[in-house]
């Protein structure tokens, strides 16, 4: 039966599932790397100055990963930059929604009590850019190493470079 258990969860990780069943499995697997002091998390170098320079002009900043919140904030609350929970006003995981589904953002927007016209969402990947879009949410690319073309296409911008 474990046998079964951990077959599934690797087969599941070699799909690049998201199942908020499997994040969840993997919070709190890192939630104890993560307070035992074995794992930091790290940031592309650009992406903490960003964020401190948006809450500086006086953004709210959000995450939605599919990653649940508990992993969302180990992250956060255990990185190389220390712990850098304090510059972000909530956290969204898959409970929410998926990423590739538009209804999600309409649901982040009706629970931080804006307008999805008002929301800039990054992201580095194409379904889920569409999925922001097709809610009205305004878009732009993080560009990373593979995800090149991407930033290429015309209507994208991009809000952070490598």
């Amino acid at each position: 039966m474990i046998q079964a258990v951990v077959d599934n969860v690797y087969w599941q990780m070699s799909l690049d599932r998201k199942t908020t069943a499997l994040k969840q499995l993997q919070g709190h697997m890192w939630r104890a790397a993560f307070t035992a002091g074995s794992m930091k998390a790290e940031f592309f170098e650009d992406v903490v100055p960003a964020i401190r320079k948006w809450r500086e002009a006086g953004m709210k900043v959000y995450i939605y990963s599919s990653g649940s919140v508990e992993a969302q904030k180990l992250l956060c609350g255990h990185s190389t930059e220390g712990n850098i929970l304090e510059l972000f006003d909530g956290h969204f995981d898959t409970k929410i929604g998926h990423k590739v589904e538009s209804e999600s953002y309409r649901k982040i927007a009706n629970s931080i009590g804006c307008s999805t016209n008002n929301i800039l969402f990054l992201t580095d990947v194409t379904l889920e850019a569409s999925a922001a879009e097709e809610a009205d949410v305004h878009v732009a690319v993080v560009v990373r190493p593979g995800n090149e073309d991407f930033y290429r296409r015309p209507n994208y911008s991009s809000a952070l470079s490598p």
